[in-house]
């Protein structure tokens, strides 16, 4: 892109960071409550001794027949609310930051060089405020989840979970899930980022410029399933430890020592454990995203988001 065109789309009004959140919001929320069925499965997996080292499909089975069909639907509610929220905040956020490394770079020529750095720190830095939203919600679902008969939806379980344990019991994950939910941004977008640019360099400027729908839903959705693996395995452990203290497990004391003494419990394979699902679940979510994301924001008619590859001078 070249720097006359990177610098048109620096101006980003309020209309259309309004409608970044929208699309956020609306293609993580529509992602994460479809997976419903996996997540549930794979928090049992990680935390309910009945399911150790069970697979994806035993998992399944055994919710069916112990609790019916209904039982993979638990915690619906609080995801797909959750996820509304994050989803917005994540995806607008991302794009604020972004913008705001090119300026803090010196301009769009400048901003190329350090364009791992940008994408590093909108990621952090979006995914924190977003966080915010998410962990009350992430913390009844995880409840919904691993205690049956806890609540009856989403209302229920939050009023209970506030009214017992308050403001701290609600915030009980807030860093694990920080410790989750950043390296899982940052291998959303900063990998999904290096994937369009590796494919955008062995392109002609005038083959970009021209791709078919179908050649653009074929990258898009390449990118995003590497993209969802990466974020998957860079967030899994710390995914085991927040259904964990979620769970209420681990002894008392400051959420470091928790989380340190959980995991040197769990040990490498049992932080990993319920990894397969969970990939599976991460490139659909992740992939999902990006392309109900760009769609989203073609529809609404805002621009672009922004971008800082670093292309091969080679091509023409």
């Amino acid at each position: 892109m070249s720097e006359k065109q990177v610098t048109a789309t620096l101006q980003f009004t309020p209309k259309d960071y309004s409608s970044f959140f929208l699309a956020g919001a609306l293609c993580c929320t529509v992602t994460h409550g479809a997976m419903t069925p996996i997540d549930v499965v794979k928090t049992r997996i990680q935390i309910d001794p009945e399911f150790k080292g069970q697979s994806m499909l035993a998992g399944t089975r055994q919710v069916i027949s112990k609790e019916g069909p209904k039982a993979l639907l638990t915690g619906f509610g609080p995801t797909a609310v959750g996820y509304l929220v994050q989803g917005g905040a994540k995806f607008a956020g991302y794009e604020y930051w972004k913008k705001k490394g090119v300026e803090f770079a010196g301009g769009p020529e400048n901003s190329v060089q350090y364009r791992t750095a940008i994408y590093l720190g909108a990621a952090s830095v979006a995914e924190f405020f977003a966080d915010i939203l998410l962990t009350p919600l992430e913390a009844t679902r995880i409840r919904l989840v691993s205690e049956r008969n806890y609540a009856t939806g989403l209302v229920s379980g939050f009023t209970r979970l506030a009214r017992e344990g308050g403001v701290r019991e609600l915030y009980a994950g807030f860093l694990p899930i920080l410790c989750k939910q950043i390296p899982y941004a940052i291998g959303q977008f900063t990998v999904n980022e290096f994937c369009h640019e590796a494919a955008y360099r062995t392109m002609s400027e005038d083959t970009r410029n021209n791709m078919t729908a179908s050649s653009r839903f074929g990258l898009n959705l390449g990118s995003g399933i590497i993209a969802g693996f990466a974020a998957a395995i860079l967030s899994h452990p710390a995914d085991t430890l927040l259904s964990q203290i979620n769970k209420g497990h681990g002894p008392t004391g400051s959420m470091p020592h928790r989380l340190a003494v959980l995991a040197r419990e769990a040990g490498f394979r049992g932080l990993f454990a319920g990894l397969g699902p969970r990939m599976v679940m991460t490139a659909g979510l992740v992939s999902g995203q990006f392309l109900l994301y760009g769609a989203i924001k073609e529809a609404m008619g805002a621009p672009p988001g922004l971008e800082i590859h670093k292309e091969d001078s080679s091509k023409s």
